[in-house]
């Protein structure tokens, strides 16, 4: 009996993996990737979770149901050890198991990823067997899901980032940035026939499809400005007939694998399960966990045609659609509720968000800030209704325990969230002649907390970690003097943060918000159990 082992050979045992609940692919693989070899179709930038537990489990459906005959090739421009310490190892597979609020598990090996490579300009090899790929005219797509940081050529400051520069100078033989590296692959398909294709960001951020032109465009410009590529090349990846760029709004949520989930999978008998710690720090396990919602809406606009994602769950629709799906969610109904639970998860000694679903107040809390104050202002998309969106989130994904999900990781990058996740929802009652800004009470209650979370003392007047932040150094010395126990050393120190419009997307001294926060502030501030006081004051109205 060959051991239950995810690998190719192992995949022959199908009595040892039905033994142990594991659903295998239903198509025949070596094919799949012997016709994926010939005609690529799909690649794919980013071979973390998302991609693993959500991307390339929809081919895997296309691939059981006959409709595709060709799988992915996954990449990474950024932590060359997924690649060669988690996929190669495991001959591309991964373990999925998807965690369901009764506790129970469904397991499959996701087996769609046809080849894996780095995308590392200092490696001859993997780099001539990429360029292969995108000359290819069977070439359809590229997707990607590296996060809204990989897409950025400058830091905080509007400066070009080193590595951008130096890119920049030395032109596509030496890329080393992810959208440095996309360009130059684009000027190999160019030379080869200027074939049509789709780059397709499938990354949790907003109008991430015009992140990502921007980005690559800037690197195409100054290569042509400083006389690396030629005219045509810039031309052609400007014009969207050839190149498009479709926007789209991704959703479900992939946590670090957890321990429970790995120590499950080990008891079943099932081999080399350990998570690992890339040299970038990535910790990453040949197993994805993740919840069974799941959503991806999609702007059809792939000149070169598609697989037929439509048929996998996606929603395939127009750019407008897309912005208002997304907009639905990170604005209303998911990602600021997510954050009134970071910040004040952590404020509280929560670990799980889903515990904190247990907690009277802290659900009180996005409830009204969701339904309540959310609602009046939604943007309904059409394809999904809000009100069965959110009761989801809610009711289902969020108090979900077998979720390892952390407040912690939630609250990262807070900064960067506020002004979409609340100040648009603030701008919408500025502009509304049927709405009062000043009636808000719990998004500046968030905000608030926000601020109490950043001084880094927990609600028991402890030392509190802070999650890491672009803003964090300058906010907290923006803070500095606030004592808990002192409302009165806040002063006006919050006034600067709160007419911020960078960070909030509305000045909130200017339009009203900044005594109601400042006052929830002091009641935060008063002394240990302040902040589980404040909440109950405000929720009882």
């Amino acid at each position: 009996m060959i051991p239950v082992k995810l690998c190719l050979e192992a995949l022959q045992d199908k009595a040892g993996w039905q033994a142990v609940g594991v659903k295998l692919p239903q198509f025949d693989v070596q094919s799949m990737r012997a016709q994926t070899a010939e005609t690529p179709v799909w690649v794919h930038f980013g071979a973390g979770n998302i991609f693993r537990g959500f991307v390339a489990m929809l081919q895997q459906r296309l691939l059981n149901a006959g409709e595709a005959t060709c799988g992915i090739i996954a990449g990474d421009t950024f932590d060359y050890d997924i690649i060669k310490k988690i996929y190669k190892p495991h001959d591309e597979l991964t373990m999925m198991v998807g965690l369901k609020p009764d506790g129970t598990t469904e397991r499959e090996i996701v087996a769609s990823i046809a080849d894996s490579v780095c995308a590392d300009s200092s490696d001859a090899a993997e780099m001539a067997k990429l360029r292969k790929i995108f000359v290819n005219p069977s070439l359809q797509m590229v997707s990607f899901t590296i996060t809204e940081k990989g897409y950025a050529l400058r830091n905080i400051k509007g400066e070009l980032m080193p590595v951008v520069v130096e890119d920049m100078k030395a032109g596509p033989a030496g890329a080393r940035h992810a959208m440095s590296m996309v360009a130059a692959l684009m000027y190999e398909r160019y030379k080869a026939g200027a074939y049509p294709i789709a780059l397709a960001s499938m990354d949790n951020c907003s109008h991430n499809g015009e992140k990502l032109r921007g980005s690559v465009l800037e690197v195409v410009e100054a290569w042509k400005n400083n006389g690396l590529v030629d005219d045509g090349f810039a031309a052609y990846m400007q014009d969207e007939t050839r190149v498009a760029f479709p926007w789209s709004m991704i959703d479900k949520i992939t946590p670090r694998p957890a321990k429970e989930v790995e120590n499950a999978l080990l008891a079943d008998g099932i081999e080399d399960m350990e998570p690992i710690v890339t040299s970038r720090n990535t910790f990453i396990a040949p197993f994805v966990n993740a919840e069974i919602p799941q959503y991806l809406v999609v702007e059809d606009n792939f000149p070169n045609g598609r697989p037929a994602l439509e048929k996998a769950g996606v929603y395939m629709t127009d750019r407008d659609t897309v912005n208002k799906t997304e907009r639905m969610k990170v604005t209303t109904c998911l990602n600021p509720l997510h954050t009134a639970l970071a910040v004040y998860g952590c404020l509280l000694g929560y670990t799980s968000i889903a515990a904190e679903m247990q907690d009277t107040e802290l659900k009180g809390l996005i409830e009204r800030i969701g339904y309540d104050e959310g609602m009046p202002v939604v943007t309904d998309p059409g394809i999904i209704k809000p009100a069965d969106f959110i009761a989801e989130v809610v009711g289902q994904r969020f108090p979900n325990p077998f979720i390892p999900d952390t407040p912690q990781r939630i609250a990262t990058d807070t900064s960067q969230k506020i002004p979409i996740r609340f100040g648009e929802t603030i701008k919408s009652y500025i502009a509304s002649d049927k709405l009062d800004v000043k009636s808000l009470t719990f998004i500046p209650l968030a905000i608030a907390g926000w601020l109490r979370y950043l001084l880094g003392v927990d609600d028991k007047g402890e030392k509190m970690e802070v999650s890491s932040d672009p803003m964090l150094e300058t906010l907290q010395q923006q803070l500095a003097g606030i004592e808990l126990g002192k409302p009165a050393s806040v002063g006006d120190k919050l006034r600067p943060i709160l007419s911020n419009e960078a960070v909030f997307a509305a000045d909130l001294v200017a339009n009203g918000l900044a005594d109601k926060i400042e006052t929830m502030f002091g009641k935060l501030i008063a002394g240990p159990g302040a902040v589980r006081a404040t909440l109950q004051e405000y929720l009882r109205g």
